[in-house]
C-alpha cells in the first residue's frame, strides 16, 4: 500500500471510529479517541464534520440524533482549528440539543490550545452568547477567567453572570470585580432567578462584598427605568436592605416618581418611604404634593385608601397641605368605589374652612361629578349650588372585521418556497392557500411544480412526514406535507402509506372540527398516490370567514364534471358547509343542471337550505369541564344535504335526513367530545354558518385552556363572524373567555362581544344564564367577568353589559345574613357604570332589597348606588 493510501487509509479509520462513539453516545470514549488523534487525523475528522453534521441534523432520526451532538462537539472543538472555526462549531444549529452537562470536558480540550488562540476564542464564544438560553455561557467564562481578558461588556453575558451570582463568589473572581457595580444595570435581569439574586445581594451586602449606597442607588435607579414592569422581587431587597431615614431622605424624589406608574408593590414601597419622611418632618412640601397626586390617579383600591388616609393625618401636622390635599380628593372624585369617594367627601368637607379660593374651585368642579347624595355633602361646605354634570356620551360601538384572504399561489417555485416554510403553529389560511396550490399547479403545470419542489423532499425522511419509529404523528402539518410529498414523489409516499397500518397514531382523537382538515388533506395524498390527480380544491374559501360564494363553488364542480373527476368525499362536504345560510334562485337554477353525483348533491343542499341549527345545551361537570349536548330538530337534521337527489324516507319532512344518511365527515361533526387543542382558530372556516354548533365544541375545550397562555381564546373573536342564530353554546364559550386568567386572553372574549354587540347579535339571556351558573359552580372568577363587562362598556356596549348586568344579579346577590361571594360588589359597580352611560331607568327587586339593608359593607352602598341611579326619575352622576 502506498504512502497517499495509507494516509486514506488511516483518516478513514478515524472518521469511521468517531461515528461509531458518536451513535453511541459516548462522550467520555470520543474525548479519549481525540486526544490521541495526531494532526492528520484531527485534520482528516475535522474536513467531514461539517458535511456530515448539516446531512444529519435535516435528516436525523429525532430519537437518537440529540445523544450525537456531544460526541461530534467535542470532535469538532479538538480537530478544527482556527478560533473562529471552532466559536462557529459551538453555536452550530444542528448542535443545540448537546447538554451543557455533556460538555464539562471542552475547558480542558481547550487548554491544549495555545494562549493567545484561547483568549481568542474566549471573545468569540462570549460574544456569541444570547438571550434567553445563554447556550455556552458557562465555556465563555471559564474562557474569560482563564485567560485574563477583560470581561466584555454583551448584555447577554452580564445576564449569565448574573445568573449565576452566588453569595459567596470565588476569591480573586475577575468577573464579580468587573460587574459588582453593575448589578442593576445588566439588560437580561428579567430572565435571571430574581428571588436568588435578591438573596445573593443581601448576603454580599452584609458581608460587604457590595457597597451598600451604591446597591440602593442601582436598586432605585433600576426600578425607576422599569416602570409598569419593574420586577417586584426588587421591592422585597428595597425592604431587606432596611434603610434609615438619612438612606431614604437621599433619595426622597425618585420614590415620588416611582408612584405614577411603577407596580403596586414598588409604589407601596415609595409610599411607604415617603409617609416616614412626612412623619418626621423631613419630606418638601412639593414632594408631598406631588407624591398625593400621583397616587390619587391610581386605580388600585389599596393605594387609594392609604393617600387618604394619609392625607388625613398629613394635614394635622401641617395646615399648609391642605390645597395639596383637597386636589388629590378631588381626583378620588372620579373613582369607581363608593366607599373610597365617600372617604373623600368627608375629608374635603373637613378641610373646607382652611381651603383657599383656588382649592375650593377644584372641589366645586370635581363635585359636580359626584351622585346627588355626595353632593349633597360637599355643597353647602364651598358655596352651594353645585350643578350636576352632564351625562357622559357614549363612545361609538364599531363591530371588528374578519381576517382577508391572502392570494393565491403564483408558481411552482412559490409553491415550493411556501410549503418549505410551514411548520409549527399552523395558520388555516395557509393551509387552505397551500392545498388549493399543490391542486392548482399539479394539474397546470405537473413537471414544473415537481422540480421546484424536489429540493424540498429530497433526501427522502419519513420523520418528515410524521413517521417517527412505531408511531405515526398525523397533525396538520404532517398530513400536509404528506399530500405534497405524494405529489412530488408518489413511490415514497406509497411506501408510507403500506408502513401505516402497523403503527400507532398520534393524536388518537384529534377534534371533530380538525378531522375534517386532515381527511382533506390525507384524501388529496390518496388521490397522488393513485395517479388521479385533483385539478381543483371544492372547499378553498373565498371569504375570511371561510364562506365559499355560491358561483364559486359551481365553477369548480362544473370544471372538475369538465375533466371527468370524481369530487373528493371531504372536500364536497367542506364545501357544502361552507356556503351561506341563503343561497341565490339563480345559483339553485344552475345547480340543478350539474350531472356529476356531486353536482347533485350540491344542487340538493341548495335547495334544502343546507343544515339546520340544533339546540346546544351546556352542563357544568366539576370545577374543570363542560359538557355540550345538541338536540337535533325533528328526525334528523334539516337538510336536503344528502349526496343524492332522491327522494327523503317516508314519514320525514323533504330536508329533513336521517343524522346517518349523511356524509362521514358532515356527521362527525355532531359528536361533541372535550380535551384540549392547539388548533381551535382552524375551527370556525368550518362552519362558517353556524357558528353556535361551533360554539359548542369549543366550549367543551375551551376550559383546558383558561389558565394558560396559549391564546386559544383568540378564536372567539373570530367565530362571531360567521352567521346563524346563537345560544347556549356561543354563551359558554363566551363566559369561559371572559373568565380566562390572562388579561391578554380575555381580551378576545372582549373583542368578541364587542361585534356580536354592535350587530344586534349578544345572546343575552343566554350569556348571563351560563355566567350565573359558571359563577355559581366556582368555574368561573366573578371578578375576571366584571373586567371584561367594564372594558366593554367604555368602548361603547353599554346598553349590552346592562342587560347582561341586569340578569346575572338575581343568581349572585347573598340573601340577607349570607356571606357575599367575591366580586358581586364590582359587578354592582360595573351594572353602575353602564347604566349611567346608558341612561337606564329600571325597577331592579333583587337590587332594592340590598339596598334597604342596614350597614356600610361595600356590597350595600354599591347596590344603595345603583338603585338610585336608576329610580331617580332626573338621574344621577355617579
Amino acid at each position: 500500500m502506498t504512502a497517499p493510501e495509507v494516509r486514506r487509509a488511516t483518516s478513514q479509520r478515524a472518521w469511521d471510529d468517531l461515528l461509531k462513539l458518536a451513535r453511541a453516545g459516548d462522550t467520555v470514549g470520543t474525548v479519549r479517541l481525540v486526544t490521541e488523534f495526531d494532526a492528520a487525523g484531527r485534520k482528516a475528522v475535522a474536513a467531514r464534520l461539517s458535511d456530515h453534521v448539516t446531512e444529519q441534523g435535516r435528516a436525523g432520526r429525532w430519537w437518537d440524533w440529540p445523544g450525537q451532538c456531544a460526541p461530534l462537539m467535542v470532535a469538532g472543538v479538538a480537530c478544527l482549528g482556527g478560533p473562529a472555526a471552532v466559536a462557529a462549531w459551538l453555536f452550530r444549529p444542528e448542535l443545540r440539543w448537546a447538554a451543557d452537562g455533556d460538555l464539562g470536558c471542552l475547558p480542558e480540550l481547550l487548554r491544549r490550545r495555545p494562549a493567545g488562540w484561547r483568549a481568542d476564542l474566549a471573545r468569540r464564544v462570549a460574544a456569541r452568547v444570547r438571550l434567553p438560553e445563554l447556550r455556552h455561557w458557562a465555556l465563555a467564562a471559564e474562557l474569560v477567567r482563564e485567560t485574563g481578558i477583560e470581561p466584555p461588556d454583551d448584555a447577554a453575558f452580564m445576564a449569565g453572570w448574573l445568573r449565576a451570582l452566588s453569595p459567596a463568589p470565588a476569591a480573586g473572581d475577575r468577573l464579580f470585580t468587573a460587574y459588582r457595580r453593575r448589578v442593576f444595570e445588566i439588560d437580561g435581569l428579567a430572565t435571571a432567578d430574581l428571588w436568588r439574586v435578591v438573596e445573593s445581594v443581601v448576603r454580599l451586602v452584609a458581608d460587604g462584598r457590595l457597597e451598600r449606597a451604591a446597591v440602593i442607588d442601582g436598586l432605585v435607579r433600576r426600578l425607576l427605568r422599569d416602570g409598569p414592569g419593574a420586577p417586584v422581587p426588587f421591592a422585597v431587597l428595597h425592604d431587606r436592605l432596611d434603610l434609615d431615614l438619612d438612606e431614604a431622605a437621599r433619595r426622597a424624589a425618585d420614590y415620588a416618581a416611582l408612584l405614577p406608574a411603577g407596580p403596586v408593590a414598588v409604589a407601596d414601597l415609595a409610599l411607604a418611604q415617603l409617609r416616614r419622611l412626612e412623619e418626621s418632618g423631613r419630606l418638601a412640601e412639593e414632594l408631598f404634593a406631588e407624591a398625593v397626586a400621583a397616587l390619587a390617579f391610581r386605580p388600585e383600591k389599596k393605594l387609594l385608601r392609604a393617600v387618604v388616609s394619609w392625607a388625613g393625618d398629613a394635614v394635622l401636622r401641617d395646615a399648609g397641605r391642605v390645597p395639596a390635599v383637597l386636589r388629590a380628593m378631588s381626583s378620588i372624585f372620579t373613582q369607581d368605589t363608593l366607599a373610597l369617594r365617600e372617604q373623600a367627601v368627608r375629608l374635603a368637607v373637613k378641610l373646607a374652612p382652611q381651603a383657599d379660593q383656588a382649592a375650593r374651585e377644584v372641589v366645586r368642579e370635581a363635585a359636580a361629578g359626584l351622585p346627588a347624595e355626595l353632593r349633597e355633602q360637599i355643597a353647602p361646605a364651598y358655596g352651594g349650588g353645585i350643578a350636576e354634570q352632564a351625562a357622559l356620551t357614549a363612545a361609538a360601538l364599531t363591530a371588528g372585521h374578519a381576517p382577508s384572504l391572502p392570494g393565491p399561489i403564483a408558481s411552482p417555485e412559490e409553491l415550493a418556497r411556501e410549503i418549505a416554510a410551514f411548520d409549527w403553529p399552523p395558520d388555516p389560511y395557509t393551509y387552505e392557500r397551500l392545498l388549493a396550490g399543490l391542486a392548482d399547479w399539479s394539474h397546470r403545470a405537473p413537471w414544473a411544480s415537481r422540480e421546484a419542489l424536489r429540493a424540498w423532499w429530497q433526501p427522502f425522511e419519513p420523520a418528515d412526514y410524521g413517521h417517527f419509529g412505531s408511531e405515526i404523528d398525523e397533525g396538520l402539518v404532517a398530513v400536509v406535507r404528506r399530500a405534497f410529498l405524494a405529489f412530488a414523489s408518489p413511490g415514497d409516499s406509497r411506501a408510507l402509506t403500506a408502513e401505516s397500518a402497523s403503527k400507532r397514531r398520534r393524536p388518537r382523537a384529534p377534534g371533530a372540527l380538525d378531522r375534517i382538515y386532515l381527511e382533506r388533506a390525507r384524501e388529496l395524498a390518496t388521490a397522488f398516490e393513485q395517479g388521479t390527480g385533483y385539478p381543483v380544491l371544492l372547499a378553498t374559501p373565498t371569504r375570511g370567514t371561510g364562506h365559499v360564494d355560491p358561483g364559486v363553488l359551481l365553477d369548480r364542480l362544473e370544471l372538475l364534471e369538465a375533466g371527468g373527476a370524481a369530487a373528493l368525499p371531504a372536500d364536497l362536504a367542506q364545501a357544502l358547509l361552507r356556503l351561506p345560510r341563503v343561497v341565490g334562485a339563480v345559483h339553485v337554477r344552475r345547480a340543478g343542471r350539474l350531472t356529476s353525483e356531486a353536482g347533485r348533491a350540491c344542487a340538493a343542499w341548495m335547495r334544502g337550505g343546507g343544515l339546520a341549527d340544533p339546540r346546544v345545551t351546556v352542563s357544568v361537570h366539576g370545577r374543570a369541564h363542560l359538557r355540550a349536548e345538541l338536540d337535533l330538530p325533528s328526525a334528523g337534521l334539516a337538510s336536503a344535504g344528502l349526496l343524492s337527489a332522491g327522494p327523503p324516507p317516508a314519514g320525514l319532512p323533504s330536508a329533513a335526513p336521517l343524522l346517518a344518511d349523511l356524509p362521514v365527515a358532515i356527521r362527525e361533526l355532531f359528536e361533541l367530545q372535550t380535551g384540549h387543542s392547539y388548533t381551535l382558530g382552524w375551527w370556525p372556516l368550518v362552519l362558517p354558518s353556524h357558528r353556535e354548533l361551533v360554539a359548542a365544541h369549543l366550549s367543551c375545550y375551551l376550559p383546558a385552556s383558561m389558565a394558560g397562555a396559549d391564546r386559544q381564546t383568540a378564536v372567539l373573536a373570530s367565530v362571531v363572524h360567521g352567521d346563524g342564530p346563537l345560544g347556549a353554546g356561543m354563551a359558554h364559550a363566551l363566559a369561559c373567555g371572559m373568565g380566562h386568567e390572562n388579561a391578554a386572553d380575555r381580551g378576545a372574549a372582549t373583542d368578541a362581544l364587542l361585534t356580536l354587540a354592535a350587530r344586534g347579535e349578544v345572546p343575552v339571556v343566554a350569556l348571563a344564564e351560563a355566567v350565573t351558573r359558571l359563577v355559581r359552580a366556582d368555574f368561573l372568577k366573578l371578578n375576571r367577568v366584571v373586567a371584561v363587562l367594564d372594558d366593554a362598556t367604555q368602548a361603547g356596549a353599554q346598553e349590552v353589559v346592562w342587560e347582561v348586568v341586569v340578569r346575572v344579579l338575581p343568581g349572585l346577590l347573598p340573601a340577607e345574613g349570607e356571606r357575599p361571594r367575591a366580586g358581586v360588589a364590582d359587578l354592582l359597580a360595573a351594572g353602575a357604570r353602564a347604566a349611567r352611560i346608558a341612561g337606564v331607568r329600571a325597577e331592579v327587586p333583587e337590587v332594592a332589597a340590598v339596598a334597604a339593608r342596614t350597614g356600610s359593607s361595600r356590597l350595600v352602598q354599591e347596590a344603595r348606588r345603583l338603585w338610585h341611579l336608576i329610580t331617580s326619575p332626573k338621574g344621577s352622576t355617579l
